[in-house]
């Protein structure tokens, strides 16, 4: 069966994780998720990804693929509902690739203070670097705050660019309240079903199977 091949592994707490888990549900890719964490399941996520890298893509015939953006090139030749998602480089205004270069810049620096808090003792937490990338994180929030749409889109339809800037794990971090323009497109684009079928939560797995889901061409 096909979407047994296809395997996303990593944690949908993980934004990158559910970036992939979104995007591949919202185009109708099957695919199979198995939820291993980076840290509880090192001895399952290292025999499949000796890089400990999430997320990553077991795709057809076994190749392992990292990196979220790799990971979303690849299905776009056989899938041209991924190939809809994905910017046109020839067509696609500048500001799309802004949009997605700001939100993978955002959520890497809420990742970088989420591990730096729950990982690294009190004691040896570097506070000039806590610093720098909170500023960093709200340097780019204010930029989105001011650039995303008050409504629809950032491109005339759904795209990566959109799906990229899902719910960050900003939650804790930031008070959302300042960036009300960001709340309102996360609350968008959380009201539709490629999002809810992919909670942020720990230990969830996507569903493998949803209506609709086509098999690739040929």
């Amino acid at each position: 069966m096909e979407s047994l091949r296809r395997q996303l592994i990593g944690m949908l707490d993980s934004p990158y994780v559910r970036r992939v888990s979104v995007a591949l549900i919202e185009a109708k890719v099957p695919f199979q998720h198995r939820p291993f964490s980076l840290f509880r399941h090192i001895d399952q996520f290292s025999r499949i990804n000796p890089l400990l890298k999430a997320p990553t893509l077991v795709a057809d015939h076994g190749t392992v693929l990292n990196d979220s953006s790799v990971i979303l090139d690849y299905p776009a030749s056989a899938y041209p509902a991924v190939a809809q998602l994905t910017p046109d480089r020839s067509s696609e205004p500048p500001r799309t690739f802004c949009a997605i270069g700001l939100a993978l810049t955002v959520m890497e620096k809420a990742v970088q203070r989420h591990y730096e808090r729950f990982l690294r003792p009190e004691e040896k937490r570097h506070g000039f670097w806590i610093e720098r990338v909170m500023a960093q994180l709200h340097a780019g929030l204010n930029v989105l705050e001011a650039e995303l749409p008050p409504a629809g889109w950032i491109a005339e339809a759904l795209g990566i660019a959109d799906i990229t800037f899902i719910r960050l794990v900003i939650g804790d971090l930031v008070e959302t309240a300042r960036y009300p323009n960001v709340a309102e497109f996360s609350a968008r684009a959380e009201a539709l079903p490629a999002f809810g079928a992919s909670p942020p939560e720990d230990a969830v797995a996507a569903p493998v199977e949803l209506a609709g889901w086509a098999a690739a061409p040929g």
